[in-house]
C-alpha cells in the first residue's frame, strides 16, 4: 500500500512543507487561510528564511547562542593556494558565490568547508556537480527498508525539481544514490528525500 507524501523526519526534525509535505494540502491551506482577503495574513509575504530568526540575521543568532564570533580562516582554491581570508566560518555554504568579496574571474563558488582549520575551499561552478551521494540515518516511510536497488526521484534541496536516481543499499544502513544527471551543490549534513511517484519512500542525511 502506498502512503501519500508526508513528513519523513518526525520527532522534532525540521523539514520544509514544500520539501516533503503534501503540496495540494499546503495550497489548500494557503487558499483558505493565508490568502483569504478577509484574513489578517492575506497580504503577508511567505517566509523565505528560518522561522525563529525573523530578521534573517542567522549569523548574529548563532553568535548570541554560542557566545562568540565564528572563527575566521583562509579561502583556498583546488590547488591549495590561499586566496584570502574569510569573515567567519558559518557565513558560507556549499554553492555560495555572493559575499566572498574576491575580485577573481571567472567567479568562484564554495565547494566545501573544513572545520579542522576553518578553511573554505573554492572552485568553479562546474566543480559543484556530482553524479552520486551516500546518505545515512534513514527514516523509511512507504517501505520497511531498502534491500535492493530501486529507481526513485530525489530532492536534496526543498526548492529543487525531483531528479531521477537509482538507490542502492550499502552496509550499515547507508544508501548510495546514483543520479541520471549530475546534481549541483549536494551538501553533507542536509536531508535527501526519495519519492516513488506520489509516495514518499523515505529520507536520510547526506554523508558525502
Amino acid at each position: 500500500m502506498k502512503m501519500k507524501k508526508s513528513n519523513p523526519f518526525p520527532y522534532g526534525k525540521f523539514c520544509f512543507a514544500d520539501f516533503c509535505g503534501d503540496q495540494a494540502k499546503l495550497d489548500k491551506k494557503r487558499t483558505e487561510t493565508g490568502r483569504h482577503p478577509d484574513r489578517k495574513n492575506a497580504r503577508k509575504r511567505d517566509s523565505q528564511d528560518i522561522c525563529f530568526v525573523p530578521d534573517g540575521d542567522y549569523v548574529g543568532f548563532i553568535t548570541r547562542c554560542v557566545g562568540h564570533e565564528s572563527p575566521t580562516g583562509p579561502f583556498v582554491d583546488r590547488e591549495g593556494r590561499v586566496l584570502g581570508q574569510h569573515k567567519g566560518f558559518i557565513r558560507y555554504t556549499k554553492g555560495q558565490h555572493k559575499g566572498l568579496d574576491l575580485a577573481i574571474e571567472p567567479p568562484l563558488y564554495v565547494l566545501r568547508k573544513d572545520p579542522a582549520d576553518h578553511a573554505v575551499y573554492l572552485g568553479h561552478n562546474e566543480d559543484l556537480f556530482t553524479s552520486e551521494l551516500i546518505a545515512g540515518d534513514w527514516n523509511w516511510i512507504s517501505i520497511p527498508a531498502l534491500t535492493a536497488p530501486m529507481t526513485v526521484t530525489v530532492k536534496t534541496r526543498y526548492s529543487q525539481r525531483e531528479a531521477e536516481a537509482v538507490a542502492e543499499p550499502l552496509s550499515g544502513g547507508q544508501v548510495r544514490l546514483r543520479f541520471r544527471e549530475p546534481q549541483r551543490a549536494v551538501t553533507p549534513g542536509q536531508f535527501v528525500v526519495l519519492y516513488d511517484g506520489d509516495a514518499v519512500v523515505g529520507g536520510g542525511v547526506i554523508l558525502e
